[in-house]
């Protein structure tokens, strides 16, 4: 049986997403196992996921996908590199191939140019367009034009995140394959497209209450129908509150805050009154929005960089149809994988449990109760004979 990876949100599951699962089995065969690994609550560009965790990997699983695990939190919350590489050291252990979708589509432009990031040559050129005051994807770009290469790839959001995943397949050795996917549409785009809608849109449309369900999968609509929206600002009372308690030393200990960030950071934290006036205050030329979201989020939820930067214990099964189970038999011959709901005598369990009971503050029309965490079961679909 062939396994094949994905490295996902599902911020929220869309007809995109459908298509991606559908190519794998066209190349692969049908019975072809598709292993997602999705980000939780909390997503990396800063923010709650729109719709919990357990709806969106119910999703996947009705939508085609085989066995969902969690992303840890701590990976989650990373910079695309960290993202990037805390799912391939994940999937790379059992997995064959590893798919994504990005603009380009070419995988030797894009095992070329993660090469080229890799090299010593390229560590000066950076620290020179640094030292420019420009940000580390403009200076990065920048180091590689002048290289000789075409730093286009650079520049599309889906490419850069698609390079990283080739930098963490040559970084950890993996024997795991890239296995690129040309994405369609636009990943900016307000409007959702028809037949390839970005996340982006969508989210915008259901915090607009627009007519966003046809965009999703016939099979997981049910799913999503009247479920609970989550955003940031619905809890944005209790995150100025943990900003205006925190100490200067809690401040410094934070993910992201090189540089001196961090004291930009917590003098806005201390004289505006919104996150958004927080965000606009600390961003630059050099440091962007995204930058900021997750500082804020990582200090809303108690995460330090010590933290941020250790590797997580284990991973959880959160959703998995027949196929699915006979994945997880052979993950847990690699790695540690536990169910849904279980508990752990570990630090990682006490963050885990803590943003759980924080996500539940982010609910928009009320404030879920804290104990979530215990109260997860593993979504089972059995799979039609």
């Amino acid at each position: 049986m062939k396994t094949v990876g994905i490295i996902c949100e599902y911020n929220p599951f869309h007809l995109g997403h459908q298509k991606q699962i559908d190519l794998i089995r066209a190349k692969y065969g049908k019975d072809t196992a598709v292993i997602c690994l999705m980000s939780g609550n909390f997503v990396q560009r800063g923010e709650p996921a729109i719709f919990h965790k357990s709806l969106r990997s119910r999703a996947a699983v009705l939508a085609g996908a085989d066995l969902v695990l969690e992303l840890p939190v701590t990976c989650s919350l990373s910079s695309a590199e960290g993202f990037a590489r805390g799912g391939v050291e994940i999937l790379g252990k059992f997995c064959d191939f590893l798919c994504f979708g990005c603009e380009t589509g070419d995988v030797e432009s894009l095992m070329a140019t993660a090469k080229a990031l890799l090299s010593e040559e390229l560590k000066p050129l950076l620290r020179s367009q640094l030292d420019k005051g420009l940000s580390f994807p403009a200076a990065r770009a920048a180091a590689l034009e002048a290289l000789g290469m075409d730093a286009q790839i650079l520049r599309r959001p889906n490419d850069i995140l698609a390079v990283e995943y080739c930098k963490a397949i040559f970084s950890t050795g993996t024997p795991m394959k890239p296995f690129p996917i040309v994405r369609e549409g636009n990943y900016h785009a307000e409007t959702p497209d028809a037949e390839n809608p970005s996340a982006t849109a969508l989210r915008r449309w259901i915090l607009t209450q627009e007519n966003w369900q046809s965009y999703v999968p016939e099979t997981v609509r049910e799913v999503f129908d009247n479920a609970p929206v989550h955003t940031v600002e619905a809890a944005e009372r209790a995150v100025l509150m943990k900003l205006r308690t925190m100490t200067d030393r809690e401040f410094e200990a934070l993910p992201y805050g090189s540089e001196g960030l961090w004291r930009k950071f917590m003098h806005a934290s201390r004289r505006e009154s919104s996150i958004a006036a927080i965000t606009a205050a600390t961003k630059s030329k050099r440091y962007t929005a995204t930058r900021i979201d997750r500082m804020l989020l990582c200090a809303f939820l108690g995460i330090t960089e010590e933290c941020l930067s250790s590797p997580a214990p284990y991973v959880r099964a959160l959703a998995f149809n027949d196929t699915g189970r006979l994945a997880l038999k052979q993950a847990r011959e690699h790695l540690q994988v536990i169910n849904a709901g279980e508990t752990v005598d570990h630090p990682y369990y006490q963050l885990e449990r803590r943003c759980a009971d924080l996500y539940a503050l982010t609910r928009l029309d009320s404030v879920d109760p804290p104990g979530d965490e215990e109260k997860q079961r593993v979504f089972y679909h059995k799979e039609k004979l």
